[in-house]
């Protein structure tokens, strides 16, 4: 690895946006560290993928303490950005919402603890070597984070505004180090975690009258990450085909 190669680590890498960033920051030049609770998929087409992976259940966050002194080892001295991608958002059997009425206390720590405390303790356990590259953090939250939707659980929703709320926080409290901190926040994606009605939606609610696609994201999140959005911090940036107006 060169002194010079930028390195990213990622929650979430197996599939979806999180899949799409690894190739599109891989093909950038930068070295992608990924963390996932599944083992590394030998049919990622990205070289170093296995060296550079970290099977983690983010759900514990007893393990992700524990495991940050070998996230450091693996990133050998240098941070330049963080994506707090992984999220789970459960549904009924029928693949229904679960209002917040119905999910008992430990679901709600389980989704919380993925979604939410994770990223707490990542960026408190690596600010040191973000603040030496002046590098960023960027939290990956939702549409849903700001409004009731039909498909998406209550606790879902309810962590991803909380990861919004804490995007302004880390924003203020690393700003003087000169690590910028902002949020993604996807619409519909063309991703596993969709709905089967999702096209009601793109047909009611979406002003492209598409969905987004996983690439789409992965290219933002490469400017955030990138010298070209270095006056950029604390900022949610939407991309969801103007779902939100």
């Amino acid at each position: 690895m060169s002194d010079q190669q930028p390195v990213l680590l990622l929650t979430g890498a197996s599939r979806g946006i999180g899949h799409a960033t690894v190739k599109t920051f891989s093909d950038h030049g930068w070295r992608v560290l990924t963390i996932s609770r599944h083992p590394f998929d030998p049919r990622c087409p990205w070289k170093g993928g296995e060296h550079n992976h970290i099977q983690l259940d983010l759900a514990s966050i007893e393990e992700v303490q524990a495991a940050l002194p070998h996230i450091r080892y693996i990133a050998q001295g240098r941070l330049d950005a963080l994506i707090n991608n992984a999220a789970i958002s459960p549904k009924t059997p029928e693949g229904g919402k679960i209002t917040s009425l119905e999910m008992p206390y430990q679901d709600w720590l389980h989704i919380f603890n993925v979604n939410f405390f994770s990223a707490i303790v990542l960026v408190q356990g690596l600010k040191d070597y973000l603040t030496a590259s002046r590098g960023s953090v960027v939290n990956i939250t939702s549409i849903v984070g700001s409004r009731v939707h039909p498909f998406a659980s209550a606790a879902y929703a309810t962590s991803k505004a909380a990861l919004w709320a804490l995007t302004r926080e880390m924003a203020s409290d690393l700003g003087a180090s000169g690590v910028r901190v902002n949020a993604v926040s996807p619409g519909e994606i063309e991703t596993g975690i969709l709905a089967p009605g999702t096209s009601t939606i793109v047909e009611r609610a979406i002003p492209m009258r598409r969905v987004g696609q996983p690439k789409e994201v992965a290219e933002l999140l490469y400017f955030l990450c990138s010298e070209r959005a270095s006056y950029i911090t604390g900022s949610e940036v939407h991309i969801d085909g103007g779902q939100q107006v």
